[in-house]
């Protein structure tokens, strides 16, 4: 008889893992207690890049005369128009992940799931009625949502989550966003290209304070958004969000997470918005599906512990994607790779997860990607260690486009030449990361990369020119 796997979540690790186990020949069940999709079709990555698309766009036509285009009057957004673009763009894809469910005969089921017993769970579906489901192998992949500060609750109307801002009918006129992460920076970018006043609030010392992202390229980012005039406010976090008339009264004061600040009094600022969109993390779905009754270890804050077969410490269950928390890299990509890895060993495989060359995109305008090490991490690991940068205003392609702003840093070992981490702030950079992360993985040298030929005119372009600079062959430097 076929192997019985059955996997909670349907978003891109669990929908992946499904269809890769089915494709092994095994029994699948899916179940997911919302959409298809999960979060990154339903309440993140798709439709955040939907009005990311419809800004820049907006963003164009404010240029238009200089690439030539007279347009009579001002372009205007229609934000009701934009959330049902968004709702169709979310819907076909949700169809065909369905079809795609069909196409390799896995049992999808729409219901609220709970582990009851050993190898046995209990579903209520929509219609109320229980239904009760037995498996060899189980896959969790329920993923997260965003984290809530206790102090400052969410209400779905002026205070959001970055779930509640997919869904706005109209455009706020001032939006404080708590949080200079990746999500609230690209929040960031998106409303001020739709006439919003916004603010940042973070409480570190720099924008995308993220481990993986390289300084140079925050510096960037904060760069733009001070051209643009987004207000950044560093090593500050929101103590307070009272409503005052028909504004909120948003209370900024020390942040407890800054080590800048050392014991210098700060005295609280305020700044009054129209809506507060917390964006400073995020928590795992691992409440009420059993997972004590089963003997599935999860840390302190309810992250699933597995390792890089992505099995946890209870034979024949395995762990994937954002439920694994911070510990593993909370991408949708990563689940995917993370959930063809626990398909695999679940029928058994031996496969291993390999975290070291995942690449990071972040949409901001411009956009940010990454791969391998910043320069302060490879000068933790390796004795010797260089670092290359090209400007995209020294590549043709940026000037065509009228994107010039950013760079391409490649971080090579200086003996041996090899490709330690790529990273990029710029036009298309989440695209052109995909050759740098080739490079890490395949463990290519600078002179590799240079003495590839490269299309012209293109952007990616400033890699090889970057290359070439770390070989000692550049011709443009």
């Amino acid at each position: 008889m076929p192997v019985k796997i059955l996997i909670l979540g349907a978003g891109p690790g669990g929908y992946v893992a499904a269809v890769r186990a089915a494709k092994m020949g095994a029994d699948v069940t899916l179940i997911e207690a919302d959409q298809v999709g999960g979060t990154c079709l339903n309440r993140g990555c798709i439709p955040s890049k939907v009005m990311k698309t419809t800004a820049e766009l907006l963003n164009h036509f404010k240029r238009s005369k200089e690439f030539g285009i007279n347009v009579a009057g001002d372009a205007q957004l229609d934000m009701k128009a934009l959330m049902v673009r968004k709702e169709t763009v979310v819907q076909t894809q949700a169809a065909g992940i369905l079809n795609l469910l069909k196409k390799n005969n896995i049992n999808y089921l729409q219901g609220q799931a709970k582990i009851i017993a050993p190898q046995k769970i209990e579903v209520q579906m929509a219609d109320g009625n229980i239904q009760e489901i037995v498996w060899d192998k189980l896959i969790v992949a329920t993923g997260s949502e965003p984290y809530e500060i206790p102090s400052i609750p969410f209400d779905g109307q002026k205070v959001l989550s970055s779930s509640h801002v997919l869904e706005l009918s109209e455009i706020p006129k001032s939006l404080v966003i708590v949080g200079g992460g990746v999500i609230g920076c690209e929040f960031a970018f998106i409303f001020f290209s739709f006439g919003t006043k916004v603010s940042v609030v973070e409480g570190l010392d720099r924008v995308l304070p993220l481990p993986s992202v390289d300084e140079e390229c925050s510096k960037v980012i904060a760069r733009e958004m001070k051209k643009k005039k987004i207000k950044i406010i560093l090593n500050r976090t929101v103590e307070s969000v009272e409503s005052h008339n028909e504004h909120l009264r948003v209370s900024i004061g020390k942040s407890p997470f800054s080590d800048t600040q050392n014991n210098e009094t700060i005295s609280s600022q305020i700044i009054e918005a129209e809506k507060v969109l917390i964006c400073v993390g995020r928590k795992p779905n691992t409440e009420n599906i059993g997972l004590k009754r089963a003997g599935v270890a999860i840390d302190s804050k309810g992250w699933i512990i597995a390792n890089d077969k992505m099995e946890t410490n209870v034979d024949d269950i395995f762990a994937i994607g954002d439920v694994l928390g911070p510990e593993k890299i909370m991408l949708a990509h990563v689940a995917s790779s993370e959930g063809i890895v626990a398909a695999e060993n679940a029928m058994g495989g031996n496969k291993h997860m390999d975290y070291d060359a995942v690449p990071g995109a972040i949409f901001t305008m411009p956009e940010v990607a990454n791969v391998g090490l910043t320069e302060t991490q490879a000068k933790e690991s390796y004795s010797a260690v260089r670092s290359d940068s090209v400007l995209f205003r020294h590549i043709g392609k940026a000037h065509v486009i009228g994107a010039i702003a950013g760079q391409v840093k490649i971080v090579s070992e200086q003996d041996s030449g090899k490709i330690l981490g790529v990273h990029i702030v710029g036009p298309h950079a989440t695209d052109l990361i995909a050759e740098g992360t080739l490079a890490v993985q395949k463990e290519c040298t600078v002179k590799d990369l240079a003495n590839t030929i490269h299309a012209h005119p293109t952007l990616s372009e400033a890699m090889m020119e970057t290359a070439m600079k770390a070989a000692g062959i550049e011709v443009h430097g």
